[in-house]
């Protein structure tokens, strides 16, 4: 898809892509600010104003608590601003205010509900629960879709091989069970696929079963570079492993074992002799159902620039395939590579569901964690860091594959603000709440002045992020 090609699909739906951006950052900003204004209330601490969004009030009303709520005209962000402080991202307090023309010493009432002689406990926690709420409200998410639709789950085996990939390269075959990766275990083909994404090409230790045997496998994926429609890119580990999603049309095989045929019932009668024994099959590109582990949704179609998956290690079983011996044409007949169920929706309680999506973003956490440490090291490029555009270009397209999807893309729109804000950066949640660590080691305040030098310098530093992802993924849109 070319750029032109690109603004004239967005243009098309702009409400949708415009729309359901809007609509996830305000529900996140108000969640996280939700919960330091909720915490502050706890604590005693009065709230001067709620705002979702920057800039020139839209509209907005006083409470009876005296809290000023409103909406304002640049909706990407939110602020909530606590009794005490001279501006909304509590980089400095004073304990005076303005009372008409004149200054005056705040009242001992007064100074019982500022934020800045509480102890330093709830300030930390005040501070703590924005992050912490965009948590709670992704685990409540993933929970609510995992009891009322199931989770969905996909064996950790693998379907088939990827010829010349480096899952033959190290050993891998059909049908090893992938048990435990680094001593992780391994319970769905997901976390395969993450682990491998995220690894890019280190080395990674695999424990599997095969047939009745578990042996050890040490292998590294190779490093690729994924650009989706967008031209936004990623750098990904692909180890070559597909997973057992979906089979194979049959109309896609175009070769058996290198040996070319000119039509599906040629292809049909081949596979018939060959099920149960190993063999290679050759795929017409970008018509092919599958899974492989760089989270591809098509075996057969363009993992990057350089790379296309045209052939494939497989070992279809005759009892996983008895659709191939029937006589009247079925259309689409499909190759099942698996010999395990493809994919299961696994039913929870809501204790299941809340334990399952507490791990889920545990995992998510931790995979952030180290993409951002292998950017800070040097091992993945910064020009993979998006901003607003690239945010609002995976929303608005997840939003056109329905709601479900887009709930999803929430949760983890709400782990990754969590994440970010806990990092401790000034500015952020998190150097608040590394200044509140410093106060409670060392029995006193960090001396306002380096906390004010430290605050405009997170500001300079976050300004410069976000101008550089925004700015970078304009370039990559455009080239």
């Amino acid at each position: 898809m070319n750029f032109f090609e690109l603004i004239q699909m967005v243009g098309e739906n702009i409400w949708i892509y415009g729309g359901s951006l809007i609509l996830v950052l305000s529900i996140l900003v108000f969640v996280h600010e939700w919960g330091h204004y909720i915490v502050a209330r706890m604590c005693g601490v009065r709230v001067e104003k709620f705002s979702i969004g920057f800039g020139k009030e839209i509209y907005g009303f006083n409470d009876k608590a005296g809290t000023r709520w409103k909406i304002s005209m640049i909706p990407l962000g939110g602020f909530v601003q606590l009794f005490g402080d001279t501006n909304p991202a509590s980089a400095g307090h004073s304990d005076t205010l303005e009372d008409g023309d004149e200054v005056r010493e705040m009242t001992e009432e007064e100074l019982k509900v500022a934020f800045f002689t509480k102890k330093v406990w709830q300030r930390a926690l005040i501070v703590l629960a924005g992050p912490g709420i965009n948590y709670l409200f992704a685990i409540a998410l993933l929970a609510g879709l995992y009891v009322t639709h199931g989770q969905p789950v996909s064996p950790p085996t693998a379907a088939a091989v990827m010829e010349g990939s480096n899952a033959e390269k190290y050993g891998f075959k059909p049908h090893d069970l992938i048990l435990t990766i680094d001593g992780k275990g391994i319970e769905d083909f997901s976390d395969i696929r993450r682990e491998m994404m995220v690894a890019l090409d280190e080395e990674r230790h695999f424990v599997v079963k095969r047939g009745g045997e578990t042996i050890e496998i040490t292998a590294r994926p190779k490093k690729v570079t994924m650009t989706d429609k967008f031209g936004f890119s990623n750098s990904i580990g692909i180890l070559g492993l597909i997973g057992a999603e979906k089979g194979i049309l049959i109309k896609s095989i175009k070769s058996i074992d290198g040996v070319e045929y000119d039509n599906k019932q040629q292809v049909l009668e081949e596979l018939k002799t060959r099920m149960d024994t190993t063999f290679i099959i050759g795929l017409k590109t970008k018509e092919s159902g599958g899974n492989e582990d760089s989270g591809d949704s098509s075996v057969a179609d363009q993992i990057n620039d350089a790379t296309i998956i045209d052939s494939l290690i497989v070992a279809p079983l005759t009892d996983k395939n008895p659709e191939l011996w029937q006589t009247e044409d079925i259309g689409e007949e499909v190759l099942y590579l698996s010999n395990l169920q493809p994919e299961k929706f696994v039913s929870h309680t809501m204790m299941t569901a809340v334990q399952s999506a507490i791990n889920e973003s545990y995992v998510m956490t931790v995979s952030s964690l180290q993409a951002l440490w292998q950017i800070v090291v040097g091992t993945r490029s910064a020009t993979e860091l998006g901003g607003i555009v690239r945010i609002g270009a995976i929303t608005g397209e997840t939003a056109m594959q329905g709601i479900i999807p887009l709930i999803l893309l929430t949760a983890l729109l709400s782990i990754n603000l969590g994440f970010i804000n806990l990092l401790p950066i000034p500015m952020l949640d998190g150097g608040h709440l590394l200044f509140y660590g410093i106060e409670s080691i060392i029995g006193k305040a960090v001396p306002e002045y380096i906390q004010e030098y430290s605050f405009r310098a997170g500001f300079v530093f976050l300004i410069g992020i976000m101008a550089f992802t925004n700015l970078n993924d304009i370039y990559q849109l455009i080239t």
